[in-house]
């Protein structure tokens, strides 16, 4: 399990995982550089890792150890709000002392390697001036690489919304001067894939990653803390960068840093639930979460207010939520978001939009048993985060759904931290766009949902099928790569589905490409303990056996099985809440029938099951769907016919129920 550890001048430490098969090896020459081997291959080669200081040290440069600690952990926490109701933490963890004030940690987990340096400085506080985070794979590997390609100023690479497609392409052909943003895959030999990401982003800035000079391997690259800032950007409404400070982060002299991470899994199927984002967290600073209530909510924005067959007229204004308030209650949903629009657009949160009665909302809310969220910036929250949460909290306000963050610098990052907690103080929810998930909702379990995810909103603008990326390909990936990280408000629910034949985009009556059954899919297969509904009140009043079909899917489960996919093609995943089996399936552009092992039920017992699937001619008019019943017995096969960009959903009941 280690080897060196026990001798101060020895040059290479290795720690292996519980099961042996994973090792890390750290060598302390001239240089620290760790590398990954798994059954003995190479995984990740020998890569130089260090961090340099603004007094012009190096912490890595000439390494040596003064003491090194070994500890095995096998232990399970609760996870209350996840899609299982607990995880297994099991790894092997070697502490390297360093002279010159920090340490190295590394983990062998059997399915992931990960290492964190922890400063020991006898100042108050450092200043980091960079860090050298090396991933080298050895060749020119196949990546599926999401690279940070929607600026949202030209001048500035670190400012963007962190939704990309992946270019599916060798390493060597990305280009010298683009960014990537993790998690990001990388194909090794003998079949496997390994994953690269961080965990416990706190208090320091997010990694990009680039290509190296060899394009054998991906660099991390961090984003300088600014020094002056300009509002700009996207219907200005971030605040982009204009100067640098010339470090990355100013922090404490005994801080611990975010983990390095590099998940090495032999089938695609392991990917989709490795909980690695929890198992690298800490535990929750909040402590009653009683409160956190998970579930769905009926969305305004993507459709466009879209509400016909009314007496008044739709669009922002009390009696349109009003009516999004009796369809959320009718189907059993949580919540109502008022999305942009409900506070005058100048940035001014407090100054709401005259047709708004937000407190007559929120008491008929209240009435009906919903709860409302509100949209706004980080800017407009970023200021006066207490005295805001707490006016709204008492108004009876349940949560917020912060948006265009757009960075991750340490500014951005310690005031996420810092709203996390005061929404927390004031018993409310966050649901964080244009941010990516980096761990923390571990410890603030009210972050429910982020988006940092290509979704629904791209097909009001996108002009699919003529030279644009393939979302359906897209749909099928982001399992096994984004959701690694942590949950997705991809915000599923079209009803007006679209080949690419008569797919168009649109802002004010969007489409989906892909089947119905496609899209509900997505509610399984998804993680987020707080799911949108994105489609109208009108439009889900038109299919009300789908629309109650999709209000039924839990967002939070007590086990998950991943049944079977590979990444860019197919997935199909079962979650249990209870006593009640979720089962989804998609696939890409390809028509294709899964058989789906029902080994999760025990073999013999008796079933009944609602299944929403593909209607025959979905190829052809994609709305088509159907809703059967059926029994199954636990232990047999399930064929599961998928339509091009179909889907395929169950909810399996013990028989009789």
């Amino acid at each position: 399990m280690l080897a060196g550890a026990a001798c101060a001048q020895a040059k290479s430490y290795t720690v292996a995982s519980p099961d042996g098969a994973l090792s890390i090896n750290v060598d302390t020459g001239k240089e620290l550089t760790w590398s990954v081997n798994v059954d003995g291959d190479a995984a990740v080669l020998p890569s130089p890792i260090s961090l340099t200081l603004s007094d012009g040290r190096s912490l890595g440069r000439d390494p040596k150890v003064t003491k090194s600690r070994l500890q095995s952990v096998d232990t399970e926490f609760a996870t209350p709000l996840y899609h299982k109701t607990s995880v297994t933490d099991r790894y092997n963890e070697l502490t390297l002392d360093m002279r010159g004030g920090y340490a190295l940690q590394l983990r062998a987990y059997d399915d992931a390697a990960a290492y964190r340096f922890i400063l020991r400085q006898s100042a108050d506080s450092v200043t980091i001036t960079d860090e050298q985070a090396t991933f080298a794979f050895g060749g020119d590997r196949k990546a599926w690489l999401p690279f940070n390609n929607d600026l949202r100023d030209p001048s500035y690479p670190y400012s963007f919304a962190f939704e990309s497609y992946y270019d599916e392409i060798p390493l060597a052909q990305m280009p010298a001067d683009t960014l990537s943003i993790t998690p990001a895959l990388i194909e090794l030999p003998q079949g496997r894939k390994a994953l690269v990401m961080e965990g416990l982003l706190d208090n320091y800035p997010g990694m990009f990653l680039r290509r190296s000079a060899d394009g054998n391997a991906l660099c991390g690259a961090f984003a300088p803390v600014p020094a002056s800032v300009r509002v700009g950007g996207f219907n200005r409404l971030n605040l982009v960068p204009v100067s640098s400070a010339g470090h990355i982060a100013r922090t404490s002299g005994r801080a611990v840093l975010p983990w390095r991470v590099v998940a090495v899994v032999d089938n695609d199927t392991q990917l989709p639930d490795l909980d690695l984002a929890m198992r690298l967290s800490e535990p929750s600073r909040i402590a009653d979460t009683s409160w956190i209530r998970p579930g769905k909510v009926a969305w305004d924005w993507w459709n466009d207010w879209g509400i016909t067959g009314v007496d008044f007229e739709a669009g922002i204004n009390t009696r349109t939520y009003m009516h999004y308030i009796d369809f959320a209650a009718r189907k059993g949903l949580e919540y109502v978001i008022l999305d942009e629009g409900w506070a005058k657009d100048n940035g001014d949160i407090l100054d709401i939009n005259p047709a708004i009665d937000l407190d007559a909302i929120i008491k008929y809310a209240e009435s009906k048993g919903v709860s409302i969220i509100l949209w706004a910036t980080w800017r407009q929250l970023k200021d006066d985060c207490p005295a805001l949460m707490k006016r709204f909290a008492d108004m009876g306000v349940k949560g917020f759904k912060v948006d265009f963050f757009d960075r991750a610098d340490q500014t951005i990052i310690a005031s996420v931290a810092h709203i996390a907690q005061t929404a927390a103080d004031n018993r409310m929810l966050l649901d964080l766009h244009g941010f990516r998930p980096t761990g923390l909702h571990r410890p603030y379990p009210n972050i429910v949902n982020y988006e940092g995810v290509k979704g629904l909103e791209n097909y009001k603008w996108t002009p699919f099928g003529h030279g644009a990326p393939d979302q359906l390909r897209y749909d099928v990936s982001i399992p096994f790569i984004r959701m690694v990280a942590g949950p997705l408000d991809y915000t599923p629910g079209a009803m007006t589905n679209a080949t690419a034949a008569s797919y168009r985009a649109s802002n004010d009556a969007p489409m989906s490409l892909g089947t119905r059954a496609h899209q509900v899919a997505m509610y399984v297969i998804y993680d987020g303990a707080l799911q949108m509904l994105a489609d109208s009140p009108s439009a889900y009043d038109l299919e009300p056996a789908c629309a109650d079909f999709m209000a039924s899917i839990p967002t939070v489960y007590d086990e998950t099985r991943v049944l079977t996919g590979s990444v860019g093609e197919y997935v199909a995943i079962a979650r249990r809440k209870g006593d009640t089996w979720y089962v989804g399936a998609m696939t890409n552009t390809k028509p294709r029938t899964l058989s789906l092992d029902t080994s999760f039920l025990a073999p013999g017992t008796e079933w009944e099951a609602t299944i929403l699937s593909d209607g025959i001619n979905a190829a052809k008019h994609p709305t088509d769907h159907r809703i059967t019943a059926s029994r199954i017995k636990g232990g047999t096969a399930i064929e599961t016919a998928l339509a091009p960009g179909g889907g395929w959903t169950a909810i399996i009941r013990p028989a009789g129920r």
